[in-house]
């Protein structure tokens, strides 16, 4: 699964330059990519056999009623 944002117009303060107003939005951009490059890697990651057997228990106490 990839996550895209939209783009949004870049509020800058008052006085900044537009240089600086750059600088912030590609710092920004630089960001979100790395974000979502590590979202990425965890989605793609196998789910702990631990885990898997929590969820397991759960389900069943689920289904005979006792949850």
């Amino acid at each position: 699964m990839v996550v895209t944002m939209p783009d949004r117009p870049s509020r800058a303060p008052k006085g900044a330059s537009s240089s600086n107003v750059e600088e912030a939005r590609l710092r920004q951009q630089a960001i979100g990519v790395k974000l979502r490059q590590m979202f990425d890697q965890v989605v793609s990651e196998p789910v702990p056999d631990e885990f898997l057997d929590i969820l397991r228990r759960h389900d069943k106490k689920a289904s005979d009623g006792q949850d």
